[in-house]
């Protein structure tokens, strides 16, 4: 089973929340797939990884760039995870039938969405349904809040 932590975005964007978890992510030695909701939006996340300022530098990849093997962070919008990634971050109301095969997945959603909201409650009934351990995380005005 997968540890799931939901991050519910309150005061930043997705594009301003994930680079901070990606960083951390690759500080613990781990690989990350990002899977965004279409390819458009790959594009913009691919592009904004590589001028975000903190942390200033996420190596990653795309399928348009390739080499999945060798990159840290992979960005697709395939349910995949080339890179050997065993985190997952889940974007733009994205889900996997995969997350078994992730220690850690991160859903990142809109909490000024309201359809964002209400489709991350179904991914949370879903993961508890299937036995993965959940938290929920909430922005504050300090940075992210643990709720229970």
């Amino acid at each position: 089973m997968a540890e799931i932590g939901f991050y519910h975005l309150t005061r930043t964007s997705t594009d301003q929340a994930l680079p901070p978890l990606l960083g951390r992510t690759l500080a613990a030695g781990e690989r990350a797939v990002v899977l965004c909701g279409g390819a458009e939006r790959l594009a913009a996340l691919d592009t904004a990884l590589w001028v975000c300022p903190n942390p200033d530098w996420l190596p990653h990849g795309t399928p348009a760039t390739g080499r999945a093997e060798q990159q840290p962070i992979w960005l697709t919008e395939t349910d995949e995870a080339p890179n050997g990634a065993r985190y997952l971050f889940l974007i733009d109301g994205a889900s996997s039938a995969r997350m078994d095969a992730f220690v850690r997945v991160f859903d990142l959603f809109d909490g000024n969405d309201e359809a964002a909201v209400a489709t991350a409650r179904q991914r949370w009934i879903a993961a508890k349904g299937a036995g993965h351990q959940l938290s929920y995380w909430q922005q504050g005005g300090r940075g992210w809040e643990r709720k229970l």
